[in-house]
């Protein structure tokens, strides 16, 4: 996919519509909370990835993934997304990745084996729900009931912090 157009940051670049639910976790599939897997519609599910990505992710109010411009997209650009930043296990590519990019990690993976500058570099990117799933981690780590529920605003860099100290 190629943008015909130019976009500058924060842009939606393209809208998602869900073409159906799925029972399980696929190539094609694209996680739209920590238990749902549906395929997307249209154009929007044959955008590739890369492991330095232009777009990020932002649920719509149908439920599915638009893609944002994470940095300024010329016309004729190809468009690319990470798929660790909607899906949190991605176990299903060959073994290299062939993104090419100077930040290519040799592997596509999913959200949970992003290391945690990564995460940070995709802050608000990303679909919400990894993020819960991260910080309900560290709550647990520290001793916290799992049902304590998502981390108030404040704790967030926190919980950034402590992430990026734990995997230094």
């Amino acid at each position: 996919m190629f943008a015909t157009r130019s976009f500058r940051v924060g842009e939606t670049v393209m809208v998602g519509v869900i073409d159906r639910e799925l029972d399980h976790n696929h190539a094609h599939a694209s996680q739209v909370s920590e238990t749902r897997f549906v395929q997307h519609g249209g154009l929007i599910a044959k955008v590739n990835h890369s492991c330095d990505p232009n777009c990020g992710i932002r649920p719509n109010a149908g439920g599915a993934h638009d893609y944002i411009a994470r940095q300024p997209i010329r016309a004729g650009q190809e468009i690319t997304f990470d798929y660790a930043m909607r899906n949190y296990s991605v176990e299903h590519f060959a073994a290299h990745c062939r993104c090419g990019s100077s930040r290519c990690r040799d592997r596509i993976t999913g959200w949970k084996d992003l290391p945690a500058a990564r995460k940070a570099d995709y802050h608000g990117c990303v679909a919400p729900y990894l993020t819960v799933i991260d910080q309900r981690a560290v709550r647990q780590g520290a001793g916290e009931p799992a049902g304590a529920g998502p981390a108030a605003p404040h704790q967030a860099a926190q919980i950034l912090k402590v992430a990026r100290e734990a995997s230094t």
